[in-house]
């Protein structure tokens, strides 16, 4: 039953990933238009007619179809992309409403139809006729995908956002939109952050944005208020390593934005969820009450973000439903901590080894503060590309021995996590300065397990996401740990380079 659960788990995760991998690769351009909308419409801070012709445009065109693009690259590499984007058209002519939810449909079963007309098709095309039938059958799709799109999913599409715009408005009408956090907070201290923010309340904000000129939903998830309150809590009530930690991490979630950082605090002690969805309801009833909304998503969810994408006139508003959360979540966690015999004295690194076994993933982030334990290994691992459909590929093709494999062509390093960002952006910024002070000429980046280049070199992943990189790319050197920022056998990687470089 167990391992039933996980198995779920993994999937909802893995889905949610997907999701949130259309939308977070173009949180720039959802900036970009927010500032639009903020400087240059009427009521905006430099109203200028000329520029505010852009903001139309961007939100109704060209987001839904680069949304449709990463949709259709996830699924079927560029080709995918391009018959993705093109058949978007079809969803966004058909209604007036601007079509981010149907283009994380269309987008992803075009290129999902033309992946499989490949498998078919491709092997058995005649030598020199590649590119006619390629691109006449790319062409031939995209053109009825559009027809399909326009005349059966708009439909449809349209009657799901219908429903879903009014759910919130219904919500908003009775003020019950607080008893949301009852769910979101809850979820993302579990494993559904970037789903529910980026994969469903992000679109919909935007709708609601691009017709009010800003949405309480982007609110409902980012507000780093509850996570700093809890941290406060532990830092002035809580003991031992919890509280000797709890400033550094109120530091990096409220101006880093990184939210994982306070999850473990939460479930070292599982009655402070109470004060974080006590938090959440505070912080959204004061937006709800006062008619705040963001202009763009406030991603990462940093305090300064909030305040970048911040309506006019409205900064007071939004300092106050922030610092609210914080206020009411900091007094019910402290009076949990103060009445309890616990006050956090438990191995804050078992809380975050607990942390990482629910969410599914590793926490590089929460690692740093907690000195996690370097019981890390480091696994290289070589599949062929036959095999990379069998589960449980690490444990499958594991060996230990790092030294065995050929590092002499390795010209670039990825650091994969689920998002892209936050805590593989942390592992390659570390890796990058100990390849700098050991002399080696490598190129360190990162990147999301479902963007993985199909030509990456060496990919490094914790170890509960390696079968997800192994599966994206089976040529590559595939090294799994189990924290990015503790690992002990960066210092082999290096010495391993130097030796074959």
């Amino acid at each position: 039953m167990a391992e039933q659960k996980s198995g779920l788990q993994r999937k909802v995760q893995a889905f949610g990933s997907f999701l949130s991998s259309m939308v977070m690769p173009n949180i720039a351009v959802f900036i970009a238009w927010g500032f639009l909308t903020a400087l240059f419409i009427p009521d905006g801070w430099w109203p200028n007619k000329d520029l505010a012709k852009i903001v139309d445009p961007t939100i109704h065109y060209l987001i839904p179809i680069l949304i449709a693009f990463m949709g259709g690259k996830l699924i079927h590499d560029v080709r995918g992309g391009v018959v993705g984007a093109a058949a978007t058209m079809g969803i966004i002519a058909a209604f007036d409403q601007h079509m981010l939810l149907g283009a994380m449909i269309i987008g992803p079963l075009t290129a999902w139809l033309m992946k499989q007309f490949d498998k078919v098709v491709q092997p058995r095309i005649r030598t020199g006729f590649e590119m006619l039938i390629n691109n006449f059958s790319a062409g031939f799709l995209a053109l009825g995908m559009m027809i399909v799109s326009y005349y059966l999913l708009a439909p449809i599409v349209g009657w799901i956002m219908w429903a879903l715009g009014k759910g919130v408005k219904f919500l908003v009408a009775l003020h019950i939109l607080p008893l949301t956090s009852i769910l979101i907070e809850p979820a993302k201290v579990l494993f559904l952050n970037n789903a529910i923010n980026h994969g469903v309340l992000t679109p919909l904000a935007t709708d609601q944005a691009a017709e009010v000129g800003k949405s309480i939903l982007y609110t409902l998830e980012s507000n780093p208020g509850p996570g700093l309150g809890i941290l406060l809590a532990y830092m002035i009530f809580g003991r031992g390593s919890a509280r000797a930690t709890a400033p550094g991490a109120a530091l990096i979630h409220f101006i880093g934005g990184i939210h994982e950082i306070y999850f473990p605090y939460v479930l070292m002690k599982p009655a402070m969820i109470i004060a974080a969805i006590a938090g959440g309801m505070t912080g959204v009833a004061i937006f709800s009450a006062t008619d705040f909304g963001l202009k763009s998503p406030a991603a990462p969810g940093s305090i300064l973000a909030y305040m970048a994408v911040t309506p006019k006139g409205d900064l007071l508003t939004m300092f106050a439903g922030v610092l609210g959360a914080a206020l009411v979540s900091f007094i019910v966690g402290s009076l949990i901590l103060k009445f309890s015999k616990d006050k956090g004295e438990e191995d804050l690194a078992a809380a975050t080894a607990k942390m990482e076994a629910t969410k599914g993933k590793k926490s590089s982030v929460a690692g740093a503060l907690t000195g996690a334990a370097t019981s890390d290994r480091v696994k290289v691992v070589e599949v062929d590309k036959d095999e990379t459909t069998e589960p449980n590929l690490l444990n499958q093709y594991d060996t230990e021995n790092v030294g065995a494999h050929d590092y002499s062509n390795v010209s670039k390093v990825i650091f994969a996590c689920d998002a892209g960002m936050g805590s593989s952006a942390m592992g390659a910024g570390m890796l990058r300065n100990k390849f700098k002070k050991a002399g080696i000429n490598a190129e360190v980046t990162n990147s999301a397990i479902n963007q993985l280049p199909k030509d990456a070199q060496l990919v490094i992943t914790q170890k509960v996401l390696t079968d997800r990189a192994i599966k994206q790319v089976p040529d590559a050197i595939h090294i799994s740990v189990d924290n990015f920022l503790n690992s002990p056998r960066y210092d082999e990687l290096i010495a391993n380079l130097k030796k074959d470089q």
